[in-house]
């Protein structure tokens, strides 16, 4: 999180990982897509000629608080394959929460572990945990064959504790719930650690609830969060706090 008090500005980054074509880039375009042109800029993306994202993507959106304080998401995805080990370090520096989406189908299983465990080694070496990181995790490409079933998903969110999503990034299905449900996380982790309802007057179900309705969906945030298929939606504290 950085705070600019000359701009009067709080800027949170948000990243999307997983293993290469997992559907990082199509989120990003949906969620684009579904913004209010007044809130989002513009969509950079830099790919190689197999069209697969070589560096990241930047799509900022933007919000107001009641007291006038902008408050900047910038969301950034990865690029999936082994060779770009190097940028998805980088990338991940400074990361105020994370979405993993993983290939639902079955024959992805190997190509998922590894992009998590890839994940899990970067976020050690910025010397945090995953247990420290907001993470939420995305099943993406539910519309194809051969895909895992949503009670085994289910299962083995049922055993995990980030909040897990079903999308279909192609048709925009469950990418506005995968966004605000780690927004919710992370917005929850950073209050926790800087004050910031009581420090800057922030009401957090108002922010999230505008933010939604700016990407399209007016359905309450309760209902919105309530999408997750298991783990769970808590603060996340710095290891070794009793509170």
């Amino acid at each position: 999180m950085q705070l600019d008090f000359s701009a009067r500005e709080l800027t949170i980054k948000l990243v999307y990982y997983g293993p290469a074509l997992s559907g990082k880039t199509t989120n990003l375009q949906a969620l684009h897509k579904a913004a209010d042109p007044a809130s989002s800029g513009r969509l950079m993306t830099l790919e190689t000629r197999d069209d697969r994202t070589l560096f990241f993507d930047l799509l900022p959106l933007t919000f107001k608080s009641s007291n006038g304080l902008a408050v900047r998401l910038k969301v950034f995805t990865v690029p999936g394959q082994v060779i770009h080990a190097s940028t998805r370090r980088l990338v991940v520096q400074g990361a105020d929460g994370i979405v993993f989406v993983a290939d639902s189908r079955t024959s992805e299983t190997q190509n998922n572990a590894d992009a998590f465990m890839d994940l899990r080694a970067n976020i050690k070496e910025s010397g945090l945990t995953l247990r420290q990181m907001p993470l939420a995790i995305q099943f993406n490409k539910r519309d194809l064959p051969g895909v895992r079933s949503d009670e085994e998903i289910a299962q083995q969110a049922a055993q995990g504790r980030e909040p897990v999503y079903l999308a279909v990034a192609t048709r925009g299905e469950g990418v506005v719930e995968t966004f605000l449900g780690l927004l919710n996380l992370t917005w929850s982790t950073l209050d926790s650690q800087h004050d910031l309802g009581k420090k800057f007057g922030f009401d957090q179900t108002a922010l999230l609830t505008e933010v939604a309705a700016k990407l399209g969906d007016t359905r309450s945030l309760e209902a919105i969060l309530a999408t997750c298929v298991g783990g769970a939606l808590e603060v996340l504290r710095p290891e070794g706090s009793s509170t």
